[in-house]
């Protein structure tokens, strides 16, 4: 891979876009989807692919946080204020978070209820994980303790996510922080399509310890480094099945599919393996592209990289033209073949949207003088 490209952590950006894809895909065909389209195993298939991309984006934001840490280390910034700039980061995102809420309340009136203003969506979670991670850095201050600190932080809210959502309940707290921790938003139990810190922030730390290992042995020997991830991960994936079939139950209540450490133990083992596949996709796709098919580029194009790269403001607008009020589809009313269509339509918009973003980063100031001089050209043709 070129210099840029080795800077990034190209495959990382591919992962984030392949997550974006994933979720593009699941939305379209949920809304899409007219009730007999979704009677067959076509869209069941379309919502298996819709368990990845939340755990994906959360582990990711484990991976980058990691690689922040150990570039600023490395420039000899020192780790509490490292630490302050990741909590700060998470708090920006989780006000975004809260903004988007705020729009998405706006455009449903006159139907959507003022809770929806305070439901915990994705976003919200990245922002708590990233600060979380931050407290972590915190404490840890050096990059062996990191990995500690991240494993255990990971262990620890698995474990406690059974409790949290059954015996432990906090029901004392308001329903709305409560929701923070378990996601019972109004209802007075937990709802599993919400992304509450107990079990999602589990996924950030696993995926900062990830990308402590990324910084350190995988600079020197990326190949192996990747390999040994695709290994560990298929053993995580073999032991969350080994000790599911153990007949010892640890929790008074239990749910596989929702709460359960070997549930969450077996995901991360499929996350691993994404790492390590995506590593060898990206090597070898990127760089044959380079070679044979996209000479007319800089360094070879990938959709999937571009959309990684700019994933929030990817994430935010496909939302309004897929469950939102401008849908471009009718919602519970197309055939597969309608509703496919309209999942391109989505893919290559935000592609496009993510181009424009890139080239438009760091560009406000000039966005604005633009603005004033034909603001002053304006006036001076009306007078």
């Amino acid at each position: 891979m070129p210099p840029q490209a080795k800077q990034r952590l190209v495959h990382i950006d591919w992962m984030r876009g392949l997550a974006c894809l994933l979720m593009f895909q699941t939305h379209c065909y949920d809304s899409w989807l007219s009730p007999s389209a979704r009677s067959g195993s076509f869209f069941r298939w379309s919502q298996l692919g819709g368990t990845l991309p939340a755990p994906l984006f959360l582990f990711l934001a484990g991976v980058a946080v990691a690689l922040v840490f150990d570039r600023k280390l490395g420039r000899g910034v020192a780790p509490g204020r490292i630490a302050s700039e990741t909590i700060r980061r998470g708090t920006e995102i989780l006000g975004l978070g809260l903004l988007f809420r705020v729009q998405e309340w706006a455009l449903g009136q006159p139907s959507a209820p003022w809770t929806d203003l305070l439901r915990v969506d994705i976003l919200n979670q990245i922002g708590i994980t990233i600060m979380l991670l931050g407290i972590a850095f915190w404490v840890a201050k050096t990059r062996r303790n990191a990995v500690f600190a991240s494993v255990s932080g990971a262990a620890a809210i698995s474990m406690l996510t059974p409790l949290l959502w059954t015996t432990w309940q906090p029901n004392w707290l308001p329903w709305f922080l409560e929701s923070y921790i378990n996601g019972v938003h109004t209802f007075g139990k937990p709802q599993p399509w919400l992304f509450p810190i107990f079990p999602w922030a589990a996924f950030g730390f696993a995926g900062l310890a990830v990308g402590m290992v990324l910084v350190t042995i995988g600079r020197e020997h990326p190949g192996w480094t990747h390999l040994g991830f695709g290994a560990t991960g298929v053993g995580l994936f073999g032991l969350a099945l080994w000790l599911g079939s153990l007949p010892v139950r640890l929790y008074p209540v239990e749910d596989f599919w929702h709460t359960s450490p070997n549930f969450f133990l077996a995901r991360v083992g499929v996350l691993m393996a994404i790492v390590a596949l995506s590593f060898a996709w990206c090597q070898w796709t990127l760089g044959l592209g380079r070679r044979l098919l996209l000479r007319w580029t800089h360094d070879g194009f990938s959709p999937l990289v571009q959309m990684g790269t700019t994933s929030l403001i990817v994430y935010w607008v496909h939302i309004e033209f897929v469950y939102g009020r401008f849908s471009i589809l009718s919602k519970h009313g197309s055939s597969i073949a309608a509703a496919s269509a309209g999942l391109a339509l989505i893919f290559l918009a935000m592609v496009m949207l993510s181009l424009v973003r890139t080239r438009l980063k760091g560009r406000g100031a000039e966005a604005w003088a633009w603005v004033r001089r034909l603001g002053r050209v304006t006036s001076a043709a009306g007078e």
